[in-house]
């Protein structure tokens, strides 16, 4: 029994402490870049943040696939499987479209990041670079053959339907 305080709870309060650890992970994530921010400014933390997402994604990629049991080449089917199991998807509202079997989207409906400062009545946090790493790595380890591309996201404009979307597509 490794964890024999979580054995007890049921399965509402082990949700709720997925929802905690997400929200922590998120909040940790956040300060860090703000300290990076503060003491070299918003492009050297930006090109840092693109390096460590680059090692990240990968490593939460093939853990998803561990979990899930995927196998490598698996296609859209396992990139779908795989994004609903992300760290932030219990955070944030994401959509998944499948206009045709070569191609598959992800809406983020609403982003926690990008929420907080509409709040705040502050410009959208400009994520592209980084979400390109981000989501490509991430793709690329499900799948080599799956290819992505942005739609949308900060500093683009947006739309009032999502905070960022991405197209993914393999021949």
């Amino acid at each position: 029994m490794k964890y024999p305080e979580l054995e007890k709870l049921s399965k509402e309060e082990l949700i709720g402490i997925i929802e905690d650890e997400a929200k922590n992970w998120l909040a940790h994530d956040g300060l860090w870049f703000q300290a990076v921010e503060r003491h070299f400014g918003l492009e050297k933390a930006i090109e840092l943040d693109i390096e460590a997402w680059k090692d990240f994604t990968v490593i939460e990629a093939k853990r998803i696939m561990k979990r899930l049991g995927l196998p490598l080449k698996s296609g859209l089917d396992g990139l779908e499987k795989a994004l609903n199991f992300r760290m932030y998807r219990r955070i944030n509202e994401q959509k998944i479209e499948r206009p045709d079997k070569h191609t598959l989207i992800l809406k983020m409906v609403t982003c926690r990041v990008q929420a907080a400062r509409e709040r705040k009545n502050l410009q959208f946090f400009p994520c592209k670079p980084v979400g390109i790493v981000e989501y490509s790595y991430f793709a690329k380890t499900i799948d080599e053959r799956i290819e992505t591309e942005v739609i949308a996201c900060p500093p683009d404009k947006i739309t009032n339907d999502f905070h960022c979307a991405w197209k993914f597509t393999i021949k």
